[in-house]
């Protein structure tokens, strides 16, 4: 018989909702009960495509023996991480102070009926192995420590929620702002670059896309040549779909050979731009290629009617990880011509030993096209061609087995990062199609989560729910103005403003600066979060700063700015202490010390056109490039230019205007200098 998350829509709590365990969801009816009863409560927290979430879940909560257990001690909750990042990053916060050691998924935490954590941990086996405890042992100790340690249970909670107050208290730092924190993160995240296969830290191998753009735009040589080796690494390693295209979330070894196979949709929308921005740079089709994977699996995979874009793809199918995505050679040669296998054998090492698992190959890219058409005596674009061949038989192959489960909610904040990166890419490649798939899914969410001048977190079922967080604004904003500068749109402009306001009305700690995870009228829970590091995505307060910031210089809007500089100086005196974790702050940094320099075409068509082409492909990260149209009626006034009869560039910095430029090699030479100080 179903349990109360029957009632749910997350595609995570539906699949627990035939578990024997009385799963509840979070929720004020849940939390009285634990009070009422005076019973702890068991928090399982996870996401529908973690497959340690899928292994407890068939071990234990499947069990009837195990779910009489739960039922009997506990109040027991399931919770989405992505539909609740707020529970999420409280619970990780405490784990890792009460064991010392990092969190992860799933989250498995026991708290009082006031929600005060007492003990947790991730994984448990359903007997014990891998040096853990087995679950049913578990619970039982728990249980036991509840009725006859109350005392030090309470002890240790107001002890606790004393640290993660403390965890959070950023005062604002007195004096000016300097470029110290910049130079000390670019020397600190390079010093773990991986001169063999790329990269910035050991196995496991995480893309870390903020971390990448900050390098790639912080205008050190050195630090921009190791993104984009690490691009390179990325793009023909096992990270990187060879067949379907889109990323993997990471890399299990040093080489992104073999990855964890779920897809995010948050880690391919920023890396399409910074895929785009390496492309631009270098004019590499490797790297034009994973941009366009990603746009293609998107379209394929991760599209709803609507034209908004799905969470992620599941890592197992038919209860394997990778099954999906791995190949034996001898399937590969009966799909394939002698002359399509012999190249596909050699660019894919199918003749070395098996990478997945000592029994499949996971495909990567081990030999360059040049050096596989030296090896087999054939023109390099034949290579290519039977290469291609070889990818679209395959592909059409692996489209007829089982797929990976897909969940088919739509985050806010992760829908926006993907309509930043196919804007941001549709500029570099002159991809008007790409430019409007970014403006259908911001017209898309628009109509379903903007409601009142708030924002809610999710939809599925159209259902807009869950009051939205601040990445949700905060990554929103910064979208909105990538879509600006790929096609300017005054809806686009109005609705900036207002989620600027909305930011600073609902989330801005006016006293200390920064911003808040939730909103001032959230639900009150045991912490309220101010994160200033970036994870697997950005810092919320990074973008909300790095957004106001460039806001506030395209309007001339001082409460923009002042806000930016306050989150800023909260954070200020940790990013001095250790900056390496704040690239999102830092580029705000570097935007409050060299303000982004606004560029604005005008003139008649189809030569305006053509100008924004050739600028979209050389300006740099910082910049703010604009194309007026004739019909734009919020444009600031900053921007405003009387009609000339040809095609003419303003560009302002900071407070000095150059005079107009009325040469297009001028402008780009103007450009292509500052991309490369």
């Amino acid at each position: 018989m179903p349990n109360r998350l029957a009632l749910e829509t997350s595609p995570y709590l539906l699949q627990h909702a035939d578990n024997p365990v009385d799963w509840q969801a979070w929720g004020p009816e849940a939390l009285a009960q634990s009070k009422r009863e005076d019973r702890p409560i068991l928090l399982s927290v996870g996401y529908s495509t973690c497959h340690w979430c899928h292994v407890m879940a068939h071990e234990s909560f499947e069990d009837a023996d195990v779910a009489a257990l739960m039922n009997r001690h506990f109040v027991c909750i399931k919770v989405d991480r992505e539909e609740r990042p707020d529970i999420d990053q409280i619970y990780q916060t405490a784990l890792q102070m009460l064991s010392q050691r990092g969190g992860g998924w799933p989250l498995t935490m026991f708290l009082a009926p006031d929600g005060t954590p007492f003990f947790g941990g991730t994984y448990f086996p359903r007997q014990a192995r891998y040096n853990l405890p087995g679950f049913t042992q578990l619970l039982e100790s728990v249980a036991h420590a509840w009725q006859n340690q109350r005392d030090d249970i309470v002890e240790q909670g107001v002890s606790l929620r004393a640290a993660m107050a403390e965890s959070d208290a950023h005062a604002a730092a007195p004096g000016g702002f300097d470029a110290q924190p910049i130079r000390a993160a670019i020397a600190g995240i390079q010093q773990g670059f991986d001169p063999v296969y790329g990269g910035f830290s050991r196995a496991p191998k995480f893309p870390r896309p903020a971390e990448l753009e900050f390098l790639f735009w912080s205008g050190d040589d050195d630090a921009r040549r190791n993104v984009l080796f690490t691009l390179e690494k990325m793009a023909r390693g096992g990270l990187m779909d060879q067949l379907g295209g889109g990323f993997f979330r990471y890399s299990t070894d040093e080489r992104w050979s073999i990855p964890h196979f779920e897809k995010m949709l948050y880690d391919n929308g920023p890396l399409l731009a910074l895929y785009a921005d390496a492309w631009a740079q270098t004019g590499n089709a490797l790297f034009a290629r994973a941009a366009q994977g990603i746009v293609g699996w998107l379209q394929r995979e991760m599209t709803t009617p609507e034209g908004l874009f799905y969470a992620a793809l599941d890592a197992d199918s038919e209860h394997e990880e990778g099954k999906f995505y791995v190949w034996t050679p001898e399937r590969i040669q009966s799909l394939l011509t002698s002359e399509e296998y012999a190249v596909a054998h050699a660019c894919w090492g199918l003749g070395t030993a098996p990478n997945f698992e000592d029994r499949a190959w996971h495909l990567e890219m081990l030999l360059e096209l040049a050096d596989a058409a030296t090896q087999q005596g054939l023109p390099e674009t034949e290579v290519v061609a039977l290469l291609e061949a070889a990818r679209a038989k395959l592909f059409a192959a692996r489209e007829q087995r089982i797929r990976p489960g897909r969940d088919d909610k739509v985050l806010t904040s992760w829908n926006a990062l993907m309509i930043k990166g196919l804007a941001h890419a549709g500029r570099r490649f002159d991809r008007a199609d790409w430019i409007g798939l970014a403006q259908k899914a911001a017209d898309a969410l628009h109509r379903t989560v903007w409601r009142d001048g708030r924002l809610a977190a999710s939809y599925q079922q159209g259902q807009a729910r869950h009051n939205g967080y601040l990445d949700d604004y905060a990554f929103l904003l910064d979208a909105l103005l990538e879509l600006l500068q790929a096609e300017w749109r005054d809806a686009d402009m109005i609705w900036a403003r207002q989620l600027a306001d909305a930011l600073l009305l609902h989330f801005e700690d006016a006293e200390a600066g920064g911003f808040f995870f939730t909103s001032h009228d959230h639900e009150q829970l045991i912490h309220r979060a101010k994160p200033g590091y970036d994870n697997a995505t950005p810092s919320g307060n990074g973008i909300a700063a790095y957004g106001l910031m460039r806001l506030g210089r395209l309007l001339d809007e001082a409460r923009y700015q002042t806000a930016a500089e306050r989150a800023l100086g909260c954070f200020q005196s940790a990013m001095s202490d250790h900056p390496t974790p704040f690239p999102s702050l830092l580029r705000t940094l570097e935007g409050v010390l060299a303000p982004p320099r606004v560029i604005v075409l005008s003139g008649p068509e189809p030569e305006l056109s053509a100008w924004k082409r050739a600028a979209d492909k050389v300006v740099d990260g910082a910049g703010l490039l604009f194309k007026l149209t004739s019909d734009a009626r919020e444009i600031p006034t900053s921007m405003q230019k009387t009609p000339q009869p040809s095609v003419n560039a303003t560009i302002c910095d900071n407070v000095r205007c150059l005079p107009e430029i009325v040469d297009l090699p001028e402008l780009l030479a103007i450009l292509v200098n500052r991309v490369l100080q």
